[in-house]
């Protein structure tokens, strides 16, 4: 195997390491299903409840996004990074 061949198959196999980088952001989704869809069924069991959970509905959603795109982050490291 020549060097450009070699090249070629790394460039190829970085763009496979991005991809599967980006699966994160699958996992954080499904949190943001789960977290507000429980967060839906508790309200609506005891409504009045609701309001003093929605500081925690928020911070959930916050973290939950900040590791989306932590792992959006970390595709475009391996993707353009040298």
């Amino acid at each position: 195997m020549d060097l450009q061949s070699a090249q070629a198959i790394a460039h190829g196999l970085q763009f496979i390491g991005a991809g599967l980088a980006t699966l994160g952001m699958i996992g954080a989704g499904i949190g943001l299903g789960i977290l507000f869809g429980n967060y839906y069924v508790g309200a609506m069991r005891n409504p009045s409840a609701a309001k003093e959970q929605q500081t925690n509905l928020f911070i959930g959603m916050a973290l939950t996004e900040a590791l989306g795109i932590f792992s959006f982050v970390v595709a475009l490291l391996v993707l353009f990074g040298h």
